[in-house]
Formats: C-alpha cells, structure tokens, sequence
C-alpha cells in the first residue's frame, strides 16, 4: 500500500530512523533545557560534551578494553564531573551578567575541547560497534528493525521521562526551581544552594555523555559530530521553549519524525525543516509551544 506515492514500508521506516534522531535530540535539548531553566546559562559547549562523552567510549575499549555497557555508565560521570569543575570554576562567576557572556564563554571552551580531540585524532572518524546483544535487527512486519536503534529510543525515553519527573514532582526538583526564581529564600531554609547549581550543571554535561555514548555504535565518533548536531538542538529548544523540560523532550521527538518525514517527500528540505518551523514557531509564539513568556 502506497501513502501519497510512498510505499507503507520506506515511509514508517523512515519515520523510525526519524524518531532516532529524535530521540538524540530529546536528551540532549533536555540536558541545555535543565541548565538553561535553572542556571540561565546557554551552553554552547553541550555539543563538545555530547562528542567528550562518545570520544570517552571509543578510548575506554581501545585502551582500556572497558565495553559498552561500563562506558555507559563511566563516561557520562567523567564528563559530569568535568561539568562540575567548569562550573565551579569559570561559569560560576558569570551567573548575574547577561546570558550572552555564559554563551561566549561556552562557546570557547567548546572549541578548546574540539581543536584538542582534533589535535589528538584528527578529523576522521572513528568506528565503534554496537555491543555484541544488541546487533542484528528484529523483524517487526513492515520492516527488519535494528536492535540497536531500538535500545537507543528506550534508553532516551527511560532517561528523559526520569529526569522529567525528578525536576517536576520531587522535592529536589522543587528545590531546583525555588532556587531559579528566589536563591536567597532557599538559602535560608539551610539549603547548599550552590552545590545544587554545581550538580545541575554536571547532570546537563551527564545527559549530553550520555547521548555521546548511545550514538557511538550509530555515528562515526569524530570531534567535529557534536558541532554538526548542536545547532540543531538549539533550534529544538527554542521551539520547545527555552527551559521547558517536558517541550524539549516532545519537541525533539516529533521534529526528529518530521525530518524523516521530509527526507522520504522532499529529501533537499530535510536539513533545513527544522529551522523554518523554529521559524514559524518564533513568529506565532517567540516563547516556544510549551514556554511561558516572562
């Protein structure tokens, strides 16, 4: 059965590799989602982390012989704390000037960490493949589906729907967002407010690690991947609406779709579909679909 001129099969196959992408644009709009919303900082250097913590798994089993499933934990607490230190010890001190300082500051550490894998590996690619129970594909009717991209779309939602709860219906969370709109009254209460803005930080750098790590086996590991794929989450995150973390989970899944879905009915929109409804979005709703004007 065809679908305005596209065979059933390519079109929800397309829509599969497009909820994929989605699913990387979901942790990782979240991750500059929670550390914008609660720190105001706009984190150019997400996508250097994203790429830290896919460049941290290839070395884990090329020098270390760490597999997969050790790297998906290690790699994103590695690069979490080297979030931690950031914080602590530049963009701490930016907090109460204008967000555009914290941007151009991320933006130069983001490219200290690029030239530096680059001066290290180069700008070739490195393959990383998929662990060993999770290769093949399932065949699910209408298509074979790959293991491994499965385990990427439930792994984003587990991560993504967690941390959504933790930060709007658990007291840590409610602490996070007092802090956001009145750090002195949560100071009083006793609370280390500042060790509460360091670990939001390194849970923002964690998330991106962690999207770095998932898309290893699926993308070459190179230092350049994270800054092919950060324009386009920010653009994900304004139509969502900076600093919502339920808009940039949905958002991020349903323009991942419509990428795909682009590719398979005009494939030269597709790199830039995202950026004309952003566009759309700005125009009808500067705030975002999900944002609250201030």
């Amino acid at each position: 059965m065809d679908i305005f001129g596209v065979p059933h099969q390519a079109l929800l196959g397309q829509m599969f590799i497009g909820l994929v992408n989605g699913s990387f644009y979901a942790i990782l709009s979240l991750g500059l989602a929670i550390i914008f919303g609660l720190l105001n900082v706009v984190n150019f250097a997400h996508g250097a982390l994203y790429m830290l913590g896919a460049l941290l798994t290839w070395m884990a089993l090329n020098y270390l012989g760490i597999n997969y499933w050790l790297a998906l934990l290690v790699a994103p607490l590695a690069v979490g704390g080297l979030g931690m230190v950031f914080e602590r010890t530049m963009i701490r001190h930016l907090r109460r000037l204008d967000p555009i300082y914290g941007l151009l500051l991320t933006f130069g550490m983001a490219q200290v960490l690029q030239s530096l894998a680059s001066n290290s590996y180069g700008v070739t690619g490195l393959s990383y493949s998929p662990p060993e129970l999770l290769r093949g594909a399932t065949d699910v009717g209408f298509m074979r589906l790959p293991n491994y991209r499965a385990w990427v779309v439930v792994a984003s939602m587990a991560v993504c729907l967690s941390t959504w709860y933790v930060v709007e219906r658990t007291r840590l969370g409610a602490y996070l967002r007092a802090g956001t709109e009145n750090p002195g009254m949560v100071q009083a209460f006793g609370i280390n407010l500042p060790l509460i803005v360091t670990l939001t930080y390194g849970f923002g750098a964690a998330l991106a690690a962690f999207a770095g790590v998932l898309a290893a086996p699926v993308v070459q590991v190179s230092p350049l991947m994270g800054a092919d794929i950060v324009v386009v989450v920010f653009a994900v995150v304004v139509v969502g609406g900076m600093g919502s973390i339920l808009g940039s989970i949905v958002t991020g899944l349903l323009l991942g779709v419509v990428e795909g879905l682009t590719r398979v009915y005009y494939p030269p929109a597709s790199n830039v579909v995202i950026f004309a409804i952003m566009a759309v979005v700005l125009m009808f709703r500067p705030s975002g679909l999900f944002g609250t004007a201030k």
